[in-house]
C-alpha cells in the first residue's frame, strides 16, 4: 500500500522559509518520479516542482529561483525548500506519486504565509 505523509507546514512571515517533507511508503521510492502540488482555498490544484528518481528536477515559474525541491533515496524522504516566501504562496502543499497507472497523494500540509 502506498503512503505519502507529509509535514512541516506552517505560519512564516512574508520573505521568510520553510522545508516541508513528505514521508513515502509501499514503493521502491528511488524508481519513481515524486512531484510537490499546491492548492490555494477556491483554486485548482497546481502543479508546484518535480523530480525525478536520478533527482532531475523542474519548476513552476511562479516558484523557480526561490523553491527547490530535494530527495532522499536511502530514507525514502522527499523535500519541497521554499525561501523569500509571498502572501500568493499560501496553500495546502501535497506530494504525489504515480504509480501502477493511478495518482497517489498525501493528505498535505498547510502553508500560511502572512505578517
Amino acid at each position: 500500500q502506498v503512503r505519502l505523509v507529509e509535514s512541516g507546514g506552517g505560519l512564516v512571515q512574508p520573505g521568510g522559509s520553510l522545508r516541508v517533507s513528505c514521508a513515502a511508503s509501499g514503493i521502491n521510492f528511488k524508481l519513481f518520479d515524486m512531484a510537490w502540488y499546491r492548492q490555494a482555498p477556491e483554486k485548482e490544484r497546481e502543479l508546484v516542482a518535480t523530480i525525478t528518481g536520478g533527482g532531475t528536477a523542474n519548476y513552476a515559474d511562479s516558484v523557480k529561483e526561490r523553491f527547490t525541491i530535494s530527495r532522499d533515496n536511502v530514507w525514502n524522504r522527499l523535500y519541497l525548500q521554499m525561501n523569500s516566501l509571498k502572501p500568493e504562496d499560501t496553500a495546502r502543499y501535497y506530494c504525489q506519486t504515480r504509480a501502477w497507472g493511478r495518482d497517489f497523494w498525501g493528505q498535505g500540509t498547510q502553508v500560511t504565509v502572512s505578517s
